[in-house]
């Protein structure tokens, strides 16, 4: 379901806010720029009883704020004007007469009417009987104007901006977007809500995604970064987003509620996210790779196809405006996120390039390969600056940097296994247990204390990066895990397998 919301409500909402804060210069300018008033009151009875007891200055003031038709303004004025000539303030008659928009649409077109108006200021007395033909009162004219002028404005409660707000905020709570024993702070944003937890085990199962039909299974799995959203690649090309407190398909996002899913022409096997949460790459087995806006399903960019095979790995860079890829030919590449260009290829590993990094400010490169090597490349010229085989020839499945921790970043082998290297190539330690099988993939906690290895066994091994302890283990499940993914700021974990699952864990 989706609501669609006038811009100029949304305008009107803001100029409400501006004005019960007394910040009356920006009202003013707002409506300046987009021609817009806010058309509301606080109470319409009281703006009755101000027109029928002849408020004028009161009134005034609640109109300039008001969209009302010209030929009612056009009569207000032309009341306010003979009131004022009646009581002998004559200066501000003719003020009013002469140097105001309604009066001067009054001339244009009721010169007859303005004429009469000249004449009666002119006069040295006021006589009702000439200004009020035909029985009309002052105050049978006061109620007409005060019935008229109540039927073009609304009445608004106060602080209906920040009610709206909050009234979102719960409403993301139901959804399971935001948590729901986190205070958010609406003129703080978002930093309230995006807490970070410490560190801890992540063991308990809280939730599981089941994949329909027999053969239809989740290759790969990200949390976007702004800790919002689960999304999964599948082996029938399908690009979905989950709700990860639930375990639902999240249906508050249009496309999906329409059945309009984000998809490839073939497997799903790797996704990225742009910092900024607002851009989701993927890459598939044909060797393509397709940009996608997550709030409206739509794709941006396709490159078709980016590489000769399949796609293993993909990662923005800092502004979004590159996407790194490397493949099962073997090389590495750049492409522009906007024109679709390649910008550069880098070659030379002699196998598989399974897992790519940005490094150093995204001024280097570091990719892993079934050859065994991990390499650093120079974005600029596209040389490479280091070769390192950290287990022998032992292929390098997986890449895992490591927040907080700029510089170093762990290696998965085909082995029991982790390497801890830095940026410069070296290999600072091993960190594994000898009683596991090997392990097939990983990944690191929000804070980086830890890494979660999973064993061909599906038993999946926590370890602690700075000592190399083992913290834990559990068995995830009794089929194949293909891939892990950590939350960015919980202790969150999702793990995906062969049989279709998707099993959500968290910590005691």
């Amino acid at each position: 379901m989706s609501v669609e919301i006038e811009s100029e409500d949304v305008i009107r909402l803001i100029l409400q806010f501006l004005k019960e804060n007394q910040l009356q210069e920006t009202a003013l300018a707002l409506e300046l720029e987009t021609t817009v008033k806010i058309n509301t009151i606080e109470n319409k009875e009281s703006f009755i009883k101000e027109i029928r007891e002849g408020e004028w200055d009161v009134v005034l003031r609640h109109v300039i704020d008001l969209k009302i038709p010209p030929r009612k303004l056009m009569d207000l004025y032309e009341q306010v004007v003979l009131e004022l000539t009646e009581m002998r303030e004559l200066g501000a008659a003719r003020t009013l007469l002469r140097q105001t928009e309604p009066m001067f649409i009054l001339k244009q077109r009721h010169p007859e009417r303005y004429l009469r108006l000249e004449h009666a200021l002119s006069r040295s007395m006021f006589d009702p009987k000439d200004n009020y033909p035909n029985g009309m009162t002052k105050e049978k004219r006061r109620n007409i104007i005060a019935q008229a002028l109540a039927n073009e404005v609304t009445v608004v409660e106060p602080a209906r901006l920040i009610t709206l707000l909050e009234d979102c905020i719960k409403w993301q709570q139901h959804q399971g977007l935001l948590p729901l024993d986190t205070k958010f702070d609406l003129f703080r944003g978002s930093d309230q809500v995006q807490k970070t937890e410490e560190d801890a085990f992540v063991n308990k199962e809280y939730s599981k995604i089941k994949f329909p039909g027999k053969n239809t299974y989740a290759e790969c799995t990200i949390f976007s970064p702004n800790g919002q959203n689960l999304v999964t690649g599948s082996v029938d090309g399908f690009i979905e987003v989950w709700n990860y407190l639930t375990g639902k398909l999240r249906k508050d996002l249009k496309y999906q509620a329409e059945e309009n899913l984000m998809s490839m022409d073939q497997s799903v096997i790797c996704l990225s996210f742009s910092n900024d949460s607002e851009l989701l790459a993927s890459g598939s087995t044909d060797g393509k790779i397709a940009i996608w806006k997550l709030q409206t399903g739509l794709c941006t960019r396709r490159f078709s196809p980016a590489h000769s095979q399949g796609v293993t790995s993909l990662c923005f860079n800092k502004d979004a405006s590159q996407i790194l890829s490397c493949s099962y030919d073997h090389t590495v590449k750049i492409h522009n996120v906007k024109s679709g260009k390649l910008i550069k290829s880098f070659e030379g590993h002699t196998s598989f390039v399974n897992s790519v990094l940005y490094g150093s400010n995204d001024t280097i490169i570091i990719s892993a390969s079934s050859d065994g090597e991990v390499k650093t490349w120079d974005i600029t010229t596209g040389s490479c600056l280091s070769t390192i085989k950290p287990q022998d020839n032992l292929a390098v499945q997986l890449l895992l940097p490591i927040p907080n921790n700029i510089d170093q970043f762990i290696g998965v082998h085909k082995s029991n296994q982790l390497s801890l290297l830095n940026q410069k190539g070296k290999l600072i330690k091993t960190i594994g247990y000898q009683k596991a099988k090997d392990f097939v993939t990983a990944t690191v906690s929000h804070e980086g204390k830890l890494v979660y290895a999973v064993s061909e066994e599906s038993i999946m091994y926590c370890f602690n990066i700075v000592t190399g302890n083992l913290t834990g283990q559990t068995t995830l499940c009794n089929s194949e895990i293909i891939g892990i993914s950590s939350h960015p700021f919980s202790n969150v974990i999702a793990s995906n397998d062969e049989a279709g699952h998707i099993y959500l864990l968290k910590s005691d």
